[in-house]
């Protein structure tokens, strides 16, 4: 899962969960993290959006650009497969575990390929 600016530290959820009346077993906190972050991301991305209708409603036709320039600064979208691929070869020529000619190679065919 992709960290969002606005979750909620791992401490700060083991705290929620304590004073739960409903407790865990699990001593991962994984349950309480992942709801934890999807809620968090959830409230950012219902009050972002309910701020950017307001600045499109009273600002008139200037402030949609705006919004969408805040709405994909805030909200940008993940890496394609093709940039998250050329990054592990990056990682992988880096850390010696490939050759640099190999890594020439994977990546003139990995930049060959149409963004997704």
């Amino acid at each position: 899962m992709n960290d969002h600016p606005i979750t909620p530290p791992p401490e700060l959820v083991q705290q929620w969960s304590a004073a739960s009346p409903i407790q865990s077993n699990d001593e991962n906190w994984a349950y309480e993290l992942f709801i934890a972050h999807r809620a968090a991301q959830w409230g950012a991305d219902q009050e972002l959006e309910a701020c950017l209708r307001l600045v499109e409603i009273d600002a008139g036709e200037d402030a949609y650009d705006f919004a969408r320039y805040i709405r994909a600064a805030r909200r940008p979208k993940p890496p394609s497969f093709k940039e998250q691929a050329l990054e592990m070869l990056e990682n992988a020529w880096e850390g010696g575990h490939i050759s640099n000619k190999a890594a020439q190679t994977i990546r003139r065919a990995l930049e060959a390929l149409p963004n997704d």
